[in-house]
């Protein structure tokens, strides 16, 4: 499923931590991983050492790099290093988009509190324009379990959707995971008791569950059919998480282009900053040329 994985990596200790989780992908499916640290262009880094210019964050990037694929090479892991300049999240996509990289995974920040509701993280960037699955893993979520035993797809009806659970089967059926099809009801700020249309709206839901699990079946993966009832679909899904030990979330982003894929808000996006477990986000197929 995965042959080349593209890790962006600062050498911090979250990147450090996802690169274990790297490697038991990698290792599992015969892939390459593409090792790249991004020199930002944002920041000055021309210096002088002794009598010789040179560029400081290349340098570490080199370093960064290299102690990634020895790490990989004990793992019998085969590697590919690079350092570029330029900005970060764009380079990563131009990467992913001319080495043919079939998934990135990239740690988020882990931020809390008010920080974490700004825009403009790399994760979030990447996950928006990135025309290939991204893997988002929180450097202080929970320690990130492979194989995956629990899989988790929220679910709408919508073609992205059955996208992300494509996704999921292939996944699911190569680790012996159970698929958990979820869809939750958000009903706002409203409350379930104030909103006359809710018996409606969970018997769509279990149609729309009823469906999805229905093609995972078809499959022979074991399924788990669930409907959930909350204040906003983001937070239904962290609920589901929290109480089913569920290791991945698969789910489609909204793939939309234009100013409109700048928007804070969306359910992919909520989800990846508050996930304490991994998130593979599957962009649109039509983004994917």
């Amino acid at each position: 499923m995965f042959d080349r994985i593209l890790f962006p990596t600062d050498g911090s200790d979250g990147a450090s931590d996802a690169f274990d989780h790297v490697l038991d992908l990698a290792a599992d499916h015969g892939a390459t991983v593409h090792v790249l640290n991004v020199a930002d262009t944002t920041h000055d880094s021309i210096t002088r050492i002794d009598g010789e210019i040179v560029d400081v964050l290349e340098r570490e990037g080199e370093e960064v790099v290299e102690a990634a694929a020895d790490r990989a090479a004990d793992r019998g892991v085969e590697t590919v290093t690079e350092v570029l300049q330029g900005g970060v999240a764009e380079t990563i996509v131009a990467y992913a988009d001319e080495y043919g990289i079939d998934l990135v995974v990239t740690p988020t920040r882990g931020r809390t509190g008010f920080d974490r509701l700004l825009l403009g993280s790399t994760t979030e960037r990447v996950v928006r324009e990135s025309t290939v699955p991204v893997l988002s893993i929180r450097p202080d979520g929970e320690q990130a379990r492979y194989p995956y035993r629990n899989v988790l797809v929220p679910t709408d009806g919508s073609e992205r959707a059955t996208d992300a659970l494509e996704r999921a089967l292939t996944l699911a059926d190569r680790a012996g995971a159970t698929v958990h099809v979820l869809n939750v009801v958000g009903v706002g700020t409203v409350g379930q008791e104030g909103y006359s249309g809710v018996d409606a709206m969970i018997e769509g839901a279990e149609e729309t569950v009823a469906e999805a699990a229905a093609t995972a079946e078809e499959t022979g993966v074991e399924v788990v059919e669930a409907v959930e009832v909350g204040s906003s679909a983001a937070r239904g899904i962290r609920s589901y998480v929290d109480e089913n030990e569920i290791d991945l979330v698969v789910m489609g982003t909204q793939g939309r282009t234009g100013i409109e894929r700048y928007l804070l808000g969306s359910v992919a996006e909520r989800t990846v900053r508050t996930s304490p477990v991994p998130v593979l986000t599957v962009p649109d197929p039509v983004d994917e040329d």
